[in-house]
């Protein structure tokens, strides 16, 4: 394994990780389902935790294709 590889895999977070971010992502976002109304600020806030939740769960999904 080279050094590089080595530090990518380092760097790069493990599948738990990710499950957990996309856990937490989704428990906000539901958080924010609740409220009556959002203000501007949490409307960003929803919008950019779905975005983050797509990008975690096509990391995911390489990972489970690169294991398969």
């Amino acid at each position: 394994m080279t050094s590089n590889h080595q530090q990518l895999e380092h760097q790069t977070p493990s599948f738990e990780e990710l499950q957990e971010s996309h856990q937490k992502y989704e428990q906000r976002i539901e958080e924010l389902r609740k409220k009556a109304w959002l203000t501007p600020d949490e409307e960003l806030e929803e919008k950019r935790l779905k975005k983050l939740k797509l990008v975690i769960k096509d990391q995911m999904a390489n990972m489970r294709r690169a294991v398969s």
